[in-house]
């Protein structure tokens, strides 16, 4: 009998009915998987490690076990502290982090083969993260994914104007919670005036989102006296053309509807694609709001 074709550990298909596209990526499961107790002599991350030799504030480097081809996917780390969280390190912090994500924004969607940037992080084990030291990541697409394209076209997102649904603003920037969220616990950060991406922030608006996000995500932390699993990610505008009107907002997600206890997505709402959210949109912010400033 023939051989049989060996089968591609990492590429890209589409659900011939839906066109949802899912990338294959087999060779992932090699990646490390440390429990959140791990020792920092043990990770990659902290300085003398495998991936920090030297000693930094923030870094970045190639992901060793990369979801896509080509050097699209990159770590950020975001502080040589073991221990930190994103809050933890403040608005100075934060705002070094912000600073590293429009450096290598601009630099990957600088290459011909790359159309959309995506930088996000995911936080918890129980969300899927790997490694607890503070880090997110980067992938760089050939394509703009449909969702961002929805979202970051003609007629896409912008702030909501419904006063009920926001809770902590500044000079420049606003945080809310999105009208219709598929999470129970769902923000938006973003400009109060339109801006595309990261690199177009000025230096005050710049640490204004850092003091807004220290705020927003040490709230949520208080929200259930906890330390909250969440995932976030960075809506910019693409590098594609026809993106003019690109409104960048940073969306972050737990699964929590209270303490410990995450809301499943059940079978009706993955065979529909119709979602059912126990938490209301504006009682959440009303939660958030009355938890106060957080002095970054």
């Amino acid at each position: 009998m023939p051989e049989k074709d060996s089968v591609p550990v990492r590429e890209p298909r589409i659900d011939p009915v839906l066109g949802t596209t899912v990338h294959i990526v087999g060779g992932r499961q090699t990646r490390p998987n440390l429990p959140d107790n791990h020792s920092t002599s043990d990770c990659p991350f902290c300085v003398g490690g495998l991936e920090a030799p030297e000693p930094y504030d923030t870094r970045w480097f190639v992901n060793r076990w990369p979801a896509m081809h080509g050097d699209r996917c990159e770590v950020i780390l975001y502080s040589p502290e073991h221990d930190a969280s994103f809050a933890s390190l403040g608005a100075d912090g934060v705002a070094r982090v912000i600073d590293l994500w429009a450096e290598r924004t601009e630099a990957l969607g600088a290459r011909p083969d790359v159309e959309f940037v995506l930088v996000f992080e995911n936080r918890g084990a129980s969300i899927g993260a790997t490694i607890s030291h503070p880090h997110g990541q980067i992938y760089a697409y050939d394509h703009v994914p449909e969702r961002s394209n929805r979202l970051l076209g003609p007629n896409g997102w912008k702030p909501s104007v419904d006063d009920r649904l926001e809770f902590a603003r500044n000079d420049t920037m606003v945080a809310a919670v999105p009208p219709a969220p598929v999470y129970p616990v769902a923000v938006t950060i973003s400009p109060r005036t339109r801006v595309g991406r990261l690199s177009e922030l000025d230096p005050p608006s710049r640490r204004d989102l850092a003091s807004i996000l220290t705020d927003v995500l040490a709230r949520l932390d208080r929200l259930h006296d906890a330390t909250i699993p969440y995932m976030l990610w960075v809506n910019q505008r693409p590098f594609a053309p026809g993106f003019d009107d690109a409104w960048l907002h940073i969306e972050i997600v737990s699964p929590w509807r209270a303490t410990n206890l995450p809301r499943y997505i059940a079978a009706a709402e993955v065979g529909a694609g119709e979602y059912f959210n126990p938490v209301v949109p504006e009682e959440l912010a009303a939660r958030l709001a009355n938890l106060g400033d957080y002095s970054a």
